[in-house]
């Protein structure tokens, strides 16, 4: 694919993602129904994944790819189905996200919610620049963070998202480090 056509197919996937952002926000029925499915925890378990083909896309470059990848993280949260049933601190965390997010929009709030652009600004930078120890860091501290903005925010209900953020973290570090040292191993081959 020509650097153009990539370029223009990434922007009409983080335009697709931006109205995706704003249909969340502002309709409440989609809102509603989204984090109905998002009561399922499996998409508490994958939406962490898609930090490996961001970080590989941003590694060779391609807008399609990374653009895609985030669209496809954030619409992840209603891909399954809503649960039958639910841990009741799930649900209460939940509805502590469900309000700070149809919340007042605080100065605080705008500051803390401009973490997680600025994540993915960090994470594609020292992907894109291929800085190792950087995107290392950044992928910890953003688990850390979430950890503790969600304990610290909604309290013992907090705690749900541990198990998640742990394995997330555990398998973007281990699929990314797999990829990496193949990659460098192909790379040292074709020389």
């Amino acid at each position: 694919m020509s650097k153009k056509i990539d370029f223009v197919i990434g922007m009409v996937f983080a335009i697709a993602t931006i109205i995706f952002i704003l249909l969340f926000i502002t309709n409440d029925a989609f809102f509603n129904w989204a984090f109905e499915r998002h009561h399922n925890i499996l998409s508490w378990y994958i939406r962490p994944l898609f930090i490996i083909p961001m970080v590989i896309f941003a590694f060779r470059k391609s807008y399609t790819g990374i653009f895609a990848s985030i669209f496809a993280l954030f619409t992840s949260m209603f891909w399954f189905p809503a649960p039958a049933a639910n841990d009741p601190q799930v649900i209460e965390f939940l509805a502590f996200e469900m309000d700070y997010l149809k919340g007042d929009w605080t100065a605080q709030k705008i500051v803390i919610s401009l973490a997680v652009p600025l994540f993915f600004y960090m994470l594609l930078t020292a992907a894109w620049k291929r800085n190792w120890k950087w995107l290392l860091g950044v992928i910890i501290g953003a688990a850390v963070l979430k950890v503790i903005w969600s304990i610290v925010f909604s309290g013992e209900a907090g705690m749900s998202i541990l198990k998640p953020a742990l394995m997330g973290l555990i398998v973007c570090i281990g699929g990314l480090s797999y990829y990496f040292i193949k990659h460098k191993r192909t790379d040292k081959n074709s020389n």
